[in-house]
């Protein structure tokens, strides 16, 4: 869910009545008008310092604190080194590609900005597709500097890239059809078939140590049962996220500060792990593809971050999610994965009753803008977003995705404190 209207078919063909809704009146143009295809610089200086915040610690324990074998720490800079690569390209490659989807009708109209002149802007869609293709480009040029062709994880990880480009593929897909909920429901059950069939690990749960002498084990083998979660887990991944959205840089902002956390998480895992290699590569693995997506992503929220100058569609958000999904279920780390995803959590278990058609679901589940005082109020709509305005009072749009994003960095937070008040006693 982004907070746009959509702009009619390229083809000029007659939109039916139950799409109305999605155009909402937009500027009139007349048919010899050529698209605006100018976009607002990035804002690369907000970034820099968001960046810096979320990847001191991380840097600070990877090259100075733990103890790194030399060999992993390597591969890990050199990844680092190609995903700085990839945030430059990233950031040449966002204005190209907006001229393109401009040309195919692919924009749209803020809705959250009805009533004043960046209202009737142009907004180039779908600018996920640029993160995704370079995240690719980036993750399989890699390949060569890290995997042998006998490498026992080279399956793995070129079946973790064929789950996130058929993800990819999928979102561009929804982008342009505009698929109904139902759909988007089960596309990433299909774009995770190739990383459950090629998943070799174990399918094994330690069970929480006060739990042992009910249980009577202490090591539960779920077989198939393990594939269906890390399939839900998937579902659960991408939706959450492209569900938790409608306001400038809310998308890719919670993906950035989830990815910070991720990254931590596992170079404290390596660390701590120096006697067990096998553990130390699972979290390498991650490594080597969340740095990957968390500098694409900065360099695409350098232009959706408000005022955004592009969406980044469901291409992006289930790019996004199914990357995060991916990581967790290969880096053996999913219970740690849906604490960081605790404000998604919420927001689900708050929209069920909509999503569900308990009660009705409006197509844009957005806060109320006023353009007189330039704020957003929030609706009776059963998202986090709403939740925020209606307990925190009305803000502008900026201030609420601060306001969004500094939530989901309590709960990366809150993560590690729980995992540090319940280490050696739970598990």
């Amino acid at each position: 869910m982004t907070s746009r209207r959509r702009a009619p078919s390229a083809n000029g063909a007659k939109i039916p009545a139950s799409k109305q809704t999605l155009i909402d009146n937009p500027p009139k143009q007349s048919s010899s008008e050529e698209p605006n295809i100018t976009i607002s610089p990035s804002k690369w200086s907000k970034i820099i310092f968001l960046s810096s915040l979320l990847l001191l610690p991380y840097a600070y324990l990877l090259l100075i604190h733990l103890q790194i074998d030399g060999e992993l720490k390597r591969s890990i800079l050199i990844n680092a080194a190609m995903s700085f690569i990839g945030f430059l390209l990233t950031l040449k490659l966002i204005p190209v590609a907006s001229r393109y989807v401009i040309r195919r009708n692919l924009f749209g109209y803020d809705i959250n900005k009805k009533g004043t002149s960046q209202g009737n802007i142009k907004v180039p869609e779908s600018l996920g597709i640029v993160v995704g293709i370079v995240f690719l480009l980036v993750a399989i040029l890699f390949q060569h500097f890290n995997f042998t062709a006998d490498s026992i994880w080279l399956v793995e990880y070129n079946a973790a890239l064929a789950s996130i480009c058929f993800m990819i593929l999928l979102g561009f897909v929804d982008d342009v059809l505009d698929v109904p909920w139902r759909v988007k429901l089960v596309l990433p059950s299909f774009a995770a078939l190739p990383l459950l069939m090629a998943y070799a690990g174990h399918t094994t749960i330690v069970i929480p140590k006060p739990l042992i002498p009910y249980v009577g084990l202490e090591v539960l083998d779920l077989g198939w049962i393990y594939k269906l979660y890390m399939g839900l887990l998937a579902v659960f991944c991408t939706n959450s996220i492209n569900i938790h959205a409608g306001i400038n840089g809310l998308e890719v902002g919670q993906t950035v500060v989830v990815a910070s956390g991720i990254l931590i998480h596992n170079v404290m895992q390596i660390g701590a792990s120096t006697d067990n290699p096998e553990y130390q590569q699972a979290h390498a693995f991650s490594i080597y593809l969340v740095q990957p997506l968390f500098a694409t992503s900065l360099a695409l929220l350098s232009y959706n971050w408000y005022p955004s100058s592009v969406f980044v569609g469901d291409t992006y958000t289930y790019f996004a999610g199914m990357t995060m999904a991916v990581v967790g279920i290969l880096g053996h780390y999913s219970e740690t994965l849906l604490i960081f995803f605790a404000p998604q959590v919420v927001n689900f278990l708050l929209s069920l009753p909509q999503l569900a058609g308990i009660i009705p679901c409006p197509r844009h589940r957005l806060p109320k803008f006023d353009p007189k005082t330039g704020l957003l109020t929030g609706t009776k709509d059963g998202t986090l977003v709403n939740y925020s305005l209606r307990i925190f009072g009305s803000m502008s749009e900026q201030s609420l995705c601060i306001v969004l994003l500094f939530l989901q960095a309590i709960a990366c937070g809150f993560c590690f404190l729980l995992r540090w008040l319940l280490a050696g006693w739970y598990k």
